[in-house]
């Protein structure tokens, strides 16, 4: 296939809210699309059509037609992660139209019998649906598809440079446009760092969680047909251990109840242990430890990608 140029962005927290257009934080460098990251479902065996009403057919009556998708116009035909589907186009009972006749990987022979059906091709979370119709005498050219397609790479840091561990970051793509009820179509929930996803050329909007609270970056992502888009957002959060101890630098104290809250009194977290471990956005905040029925507080800062310990000490009673 074709090699696509690489787009690298940085999505920092001030950017966040606003459209990032590809050109202007861009790296271009020559580069494959990956094609070994696609979970396909698993598919019927390919079945020749009986016709749009059912009815079986002899095979001379049958028409080869060969398949291919491109990425964009002029480009080369994908050799790896198709999923055609052939659909007759006159809805069952159900008002959903049926499934002829399916086939995965890239180029695909299909035997029809004349009329006119619905092809659809997908390339990842990218499609494109198409009608085909099939003459009973004339000649029937090879058929392309042109998907408009590019992937999308996530990624995050903490601060400027911080690591985020896999396992406490989460992505969701949705629409860029609101439903009737003013909602994002959501896309695909859980996407993990550095998966490919592929999408149709088009703006996405895309949430990066960082921990389980409110570490919460959202960003408009431009995806270009050919493409592959690297976005790395910039979380301004830290990880913090809390503790509530006799001395500075002490043992922590078990049978410890924790809630923080921030400066606006709003509660943002509550557990219950030694030392829990938690994501916060930068800002101000009050952690209040409960023991044996007593209270002790400290208000604490978080600093983009500072993790640190955060120690409440005994004496320190309301």
């Amino acid at each position: 296939m074709q090699s696509l140029a690489r787009i690298v962005l940085i999505l920092t927290a001030g950017l966040a809210t606003g459209l990032l257009p590809a050109s202007a934080l861009a790296q271009s460098v020559t580069d494959p699309l990956p094609l070994n990251r696609l979970d396909v479902p698993t598919l019927t065996p390919f079945v020749a059509p009986s016709g749009n009403g059912g009815s079986g057919s002899s095979g001379p009556f049958l028409r080869r037609v060969q398949l291919d998708a491109l990425l964009v116009e002029g480009g080369q035909p994908l050799e790896h992660g198709l999923v055609w589907r052939i659909f007759n186009p006159v809805p069952d009972e159900t008002g959903k139209l049926p499934i002829l006749a399916t086939s995965e990987g890239g180029r695909a022979n299909f035997e029809f019998e004349p009329g006119e059906y619905f092809v659809h091709v997908a390339f990842g979370l990218a499609g494109v649906t198409r009608k085909l119709a099939v003459p009973a005498n004339a000649p029937i050219e090879n058929q392309s598809f042109v998907l408009n397609a590019g992937g999308l790479s996530l990624s995050a840091v903490s601060g400027n440079e911080g690591r985020i561990p896999p396992a406490k970051l989460r992505f969701s793509i949705y629409s860029e446009e609101f439903d009737d009820n003013d909602e994002r179509q959501l896309i695909i929930a859980d996407v993990k760092p550095n998966q490919v996803v592929r999408l149709n050329d088009g703006i996405y909007h895309v949430v990066s969680e960082y921990g389980e609270f409110n570490a919460v970056i959202r960003s408009d992502i431009s995806v270009q047909a050919g493409k592959l888009t690297e976005a790395t957002i910039q979380h301004r959060a830290a990880q913090l251990t809390l503790k509530l101890v006799a001395e500075a630098g002490g043992e922590a104290i078990a049978d410890t109840a924790w809630s923080i809250t921030n400066l606006a009194g709003d509660l943002i977290s509550e557990s219950v242990g030694a030392f829990p471990s938690l994501v916060l956005a930068e800002g101000e905040y009050t952690a209040i430890a409960r023991h044996k029925e007593r209270l002790f507080r400290r208000d604490f800062k978080v600093v983009a990608g500072r993790n640190v310990d955060v120690e409440v000490m005994l004496d320190l009673a309301e």
